[in-house]
């Protein structure tokens, strides 16, 4: 087994600037909450500006720092460019700066979403500059991270033959045993490459044809393919991730238990499952788009229950098993990581609920979708991101953690599942969703939502402060870990 070296000074400051901009992103989250609370008032137009950066960047965030985690353990299996790490980084905060300046001096806040024809008619909200800056800025973001998926698809190619013995196709085939199968990490990263390709590439269509039609209003095309091409794109890229941050559950559980996670046939299988279904179940967002064909309404609905399923019943089932009477000593890198399990199994239960026909005509233009989607990624993916910051930081240095980091981990389950329930309740007595105002009797939810944020950012800063020492110590020497057979 390879063991990294080399990229992991790239690594540390990929995850410090993606932590920077999810508190930042945080922050923009609890004024919000407070507008809708009653609390302050900054107006719909500057409230429209924080919905559409705290999207914006607290997805792309996510995005960076998973891609982080993917890289660090893929690349001891298989051989990484650390200059294409660097340059994704290059783009990433060149792309970022462009989507703040479109979101605030240029005041485009036409959410991540930018449903055609809506950067190009704004009622005067914003300009062609807003709309192009902000436009640019997400394709040079979406470019870094392109590169880096065709980089690691070609150093498994090169490794494996095939991106389809990536995914172990060939083990399932019968035509190499279970022992020869590839480890977990290139598994799910072979399923990353794939889909998310797939989203870049819907992505990447839809805001050029955005940007024509900014520059060129004669120049038109067919709302429902926009609709469809953004929603893939969005749906794709904030749910894999999970699919490359849960590579540090696979890992740093094997490595604190001392016990292997084997890609077995099942776990094979379920992995190709999720990668046909991943791409497949973004319409159960377009249920109440009458116009759409009804035979994709019908196939988003019924992948969207069986999508959640394989792979996280798996490694829910995988990580109890791997953890069961293991001896295992806790610490805040392993307790993170088996709580971000707990998260992403939680939150899957409201969005499977959301994607029901039913329930999606009455809940989805409330506040149960960010609900749902805050738990997902907040106790799943964010719980990863801190997760493997702790497991790297105490892994190469000589740093102890001490009551404060205890005591944040527990603020920090609190808190995150306080913002979770003031979404999902709020949701459960139909308040709408991307309303900037609340009637009086929505919004005490929306105040408990921001007290509960405000106790998330410190528990947040207190895991940031940790690996900001960890940074800036001078480590006598990188410590290897203990290779697993």
């Amino acid at each position: 087994m390879k063991q990294i070296v080399r990229g992991k000074n790239t690594i540390v400051q990929q995850l410090i600037i993606a932590v920077i901009i999810v508190i930042a992103m945080m922050g923009f989250g609890v004024l919000m909450l407070l507008q809708q609370g009653g609390v302050v008032d900054f107006g719909p137009a500057a409230f429209y500006q924080f919905l559409t950066i705290h999207g914006t960047g607290m997805v792309g965030a996510a995005v960076l720092a998973s891609t982080a985690i993917m890289w660090y353990f893929l690349s001891k299996y298989v051989s990484l460019s650390e200059t294409v790490l660097k340059l994704n980084i290059v783009l990433f905060i060149v792309g970022v700066m462009m989507v703040i300046v479109g979101v605030f001096a240029f005041e485009f806040s036409g959410t991540w979403a930018f449903l055609y024809p809506l950067p190009a008619i704004s009622a005067g909200a914003w300009g062609t500059a807003g709309a192009l800056t902000y436009l640019v800025g997400m394709l040079l973001v979406g470019l870094g991270l392109l590169i880096v998926l065709i980089d690691a698809g070609r150093a498994i190619i090169k490794e494996y033959g095939s991106l389809g013995k990536g995914l172990g196709w060939d083990v399932i085939a019968g035509k190499k045993s279970e022992k020869d199968a590839p480890p977990a990490a290139v598994v799910a990263s072979t399923m990353v490459v794939i889909v998310d390709t797939a989203a870049l590439l819907s992505g990447t269509t839809v805001i050029f044809m955005n940007i024509i039609n900014v520059l060129n209003p004669a120049f038109t095309f067919d709302p429902l393919l926009a609709k469809n091409l953004t929603f893939a794109f969005g749906h794709i890229l904030a749910n894999s991730t999970i699919y490359m941050a849960v590579i540090a559950v696979y890992e740093i559980l094997s490595r604190s238990t001392g016990r292997p996670w084997k890609s077995n046939k099942i776990f094979l299988i379920a992995w190709t499952m999720s990668t046909v279904f991943t791409m497949l179940v973004y319409p159960h967002h377009l249920l109440q788009d009458t116009v759409m064909p009804t035979w994709a309404l019908i196939l988003g609905q019924v992948l969207s229950f069986a999508n959640g399923l394989p792979v996280l019943v798996i490694t829910a089932y995988g990580a109890l098993m791997i953890v069961y009477k293991s001896g295992i000593k806790w610490n805040m890198g392993s307790a993170l990581i088996f709580l971000s399990m707990f998260g992403w199994t939680a939150g899957v239960i409201p969005a499977i609920l959301d994607s029901a026909i039913m329930v999606n005509h009455v809940m989805h233009n409330t506040k149960w979708v960010p609900g749902h989607f805050h738990m997902y990624m907040g106790l799943g993916v964010v719980a990863m991101l801190f997760g493997f910051m702790y497991y790297l930081a105490l892994n190469d240095s000589n740093l102890k953690t001490n009551g404060i980091d205890r005591f944040a981990f527990g603020l920090y389950t609190l808190s995150i599942l306080g913002v979770c329930f003031s979404f999902l309740s709020s949701g459960a007595i139909s308040t709408p969703r991307k309303f900037a105002t609340h009637f009086e009797q929505w919004q005490a939810p929306a105040v408990f939502g921001a007290v509960s944020g405000i106790c998330l950012i410190l528990a947040v800063a207190t895991f940031t402060v940790f690996f900001l020492r960890y940074m800036f110590r001078k480590n006598k020497g990188y410590k290897v870990e203990e290779e697993i057979a």
